[in-house]
C-alpha cells in the first residue's frame, strides 16, 4: 500500500493541534500502560495497522508483556487485565463502536469504581484522540515500518 499524503507536511498547524489534543488527553492521571492498551485496542477495532504497530511497540518499550498484547483482542476472556484496565477497555470499545453500542450505561457506570471524574474525561478524550488518529492514518494510508529481523521482510 502506498501512502496517499504526508499529512504533517501538508497541514503542519492542523496536525500540531491534533498532536496537542492527544497530549492533553494523556497529561497526568492515566498510567502509561493503560494509555497504550487503550490506543492499541481502539486501533485493533478500527483495523489501523500503522497505529497497532506504533502502540504495541511503545507498550513493549515501556515494559508491557507480549502475552498481554497478544490477548488484548480477547481481553474479556483473559484474566491478565486489572479491573481498572477492564473498565477502560470496555469504555474504549463502547466509544469506538459508538454506532453499534450507543455507549451503554453499564460501561459508563463500570468506570466509577476505578476512575475519578477527571480521569473519566481524560480517558474519553484519549479514546476520541486515538480514533481520530486511526482515521487519519487509514485515510491517508500510513504504512507501518518494516523492522529488520524475523518477520520484518515481506514475503
Amino acid at each position: 500500500m502506498t501512502p496517499r499524503l504526508d499529512y504533517f507536511a501538508a497541514a503542519p498547524q492542523a496536525m500540531a493541534a491534533m498532536r496537542a489534543f492527544g497530549d492533553a488527553a494523556t497529561a497526568g492521571g492515566l498510567e502509561h500502560s493503560l494509555i497504550e492498551l487503550v490506543k492499541t485496542r481502539a486501533s485493533q477495532i478500527n483495523g489501523c495497522a500503522f497505529c497497532i504497530d506504533m502502540h504495541t511497540h511503545a507498550a513493549r518499550q515501556a515494559g508491557e508483556t507480549e502475552e498481554r498484547l497478544y490477548l488484548l483482542n480477547a481481553w474479556r476472556e483473559a484474566p491478565h487485565y486489572t479491573p481498572r484496565e477492564r473498565a477502560a477497555l470496555a469504555w474504549t470499545e463502547a466509544l469506538t463502536l459508538l454506532t453499534q453500542t450507543g455507549a451503554p450505561d453499564a460501561d459508563y457506570t463500570g468506570l466509577s469504581p476505578h476512575f475519578t471524574d477527571e480521569e473519566k474525561v481524560k480517558l474519553t478524550l484519549l479514546i476520541c484522540a486515538i480514533n481520530a488518529w486511526n482515521r487519519i492514518a487509514i485515510g491517508f494510508r500510513s504504512v507501518p515500518p518494516l523492522r529488520a529481523g524475523k518477520g520484518g521482510v515481506p514475503r
